[in-house]
């Protein structure tokens, strides 16, 4: 069981978002287990291990049934073996690459690092972070499987698995949960992804629901990100998006001023009632961003308030860039 927003744990991890604050990340993750939001999505990827490590620290004297941790595997920054996946910097703006890589062998020790840095002796759910060419979909979760059978995982799910890749991997396990983008303004998993998790009864975990950031309505035209902030550059980000958004924002501004609410918490409202969708990922890097975040589940919006969201969230195409 989860909870309908989780505590998604990337941007406290600094790598990718500019930085990030320890005491402030500390504060935010106790803060949404206080305000009811006791599933934590992290990732080894994230700060390489830096985010773990964090959610870990936060959550100790907190006992381990108040709260559900879901962790990742298959990024490998450490060697050259897997598919490769990007280049990228760390903090220290030293170059490296990434790959893509989950092997049976791999998959046992990553599972180990993380329970130590989580600071506990079992992952509420365990997903593959993105699909890896280079090794059989069978390999991967039949360690996954073993992983389950020693009681060091309660149940395997996947990220970024296109409709194929599903039915590849039910071979082998019954999976709880696929976790893929899903935004007002990135809606493309309603095609088939969505109604394949509808007939399989596996959950949809949505991430990215306020576009990282671009949805609150607080990014304007020529706005400047910190150094090692990915979203400079991102098709979302131009600034003829930008300002695309912010006309569509201005269609649902009147329904958040009617519920005393900001527009990042009606959207996020609109995503968790979306077909499909059984938990949202939403970020935060401290205890305001969380409370605020949590007020999205204070109000209803009624039918024809979301079908209004539904409808104007249609009329919406990104511009030609040719940033990417």
């Amino acid at each position: 069981m989860v909870t309908p927003m989780a505590f998604g744990a990337w941007a406290i991890g600094g790598w990718m978002w500019g930085g990030a604050d320890e005491s402030e990340a500390l504060t935010a993750i106790r803060t949404a287990i206080d305000a009811g939001i006791t599933t934590i999505d992290t990732a080894p990827v994230y700060g390489f291990g830096r985010s773990e490590e964090l959610v870990g620290k936060a959550l100790q004297g907190i006992q381990r049934d108040k709260y559900q941790l879901l962790t990742k595997f298959g990024m490998n920054w450490q060697s050259e073996e897997g598919e490769y996946f990007f280049d990228t910097r760390n903090e220290e703006g030293k170059p490296f690459k990434i790959y893509k890589w989950s092997s049976g062998k791999r998959i046992i020790q990553e599972c180990e690092d993380s329970l130590k840095r989580l600071k506990t002796d079992y992952l509420d759910l365990y997903q593959i972070h993105w699909p890896d060419g280079t090794t059989p979909i069978h390999e991967t979760f039949e360690a996954v499987e073993k992983l389950i059978k020693q009681g060091k995982v309660r149940a395997g799910g996947v990220c970024n698995y296109n409709p194929q890749q599903i039915n590849e991997a039910l071979k082998t396990i019954d999976l709880a949960s696929n976790q893929v983008p899903y935004s007002l303004v990135n809606r493309d998993i309603e095609a088939e992804v969505i109604p394949q998790a509808i007939e399989k009864n596996i959950g949809i975990i949505a991430y990215s629901p306020l576009q990282r950031g671009l949805l609150t309505g607080k990014i304007k035209t020529g706005h400047r990100f910190n150094d090692g902030d990915t979203r400079e550059g991102n098709r979302y980000y131009s600034d003829e998006n930008i300002k695309r958004v912010n006309v569509l924002l201005n269609e649902i501004r009147p329904i958040a001023e009617n519920h005393g609410a900001t527009l990042a918490q009606v959207i996020i409202n609109w995503t968790i009632h979306r077909p499909g969708i059984s938990c949202v990922l939403v970020g935060a890097r401290n205890e305001e961003q969380v409370l605020d975040n949590a007020k999205s589940l204070s109000f209803t919006l009624t039918d024809e308030e979301l079908d209004r969201i539904t409808a104007i969230a249609d009329t919406f195409s990104l511009a030609k860039t040719e940033t990417v």
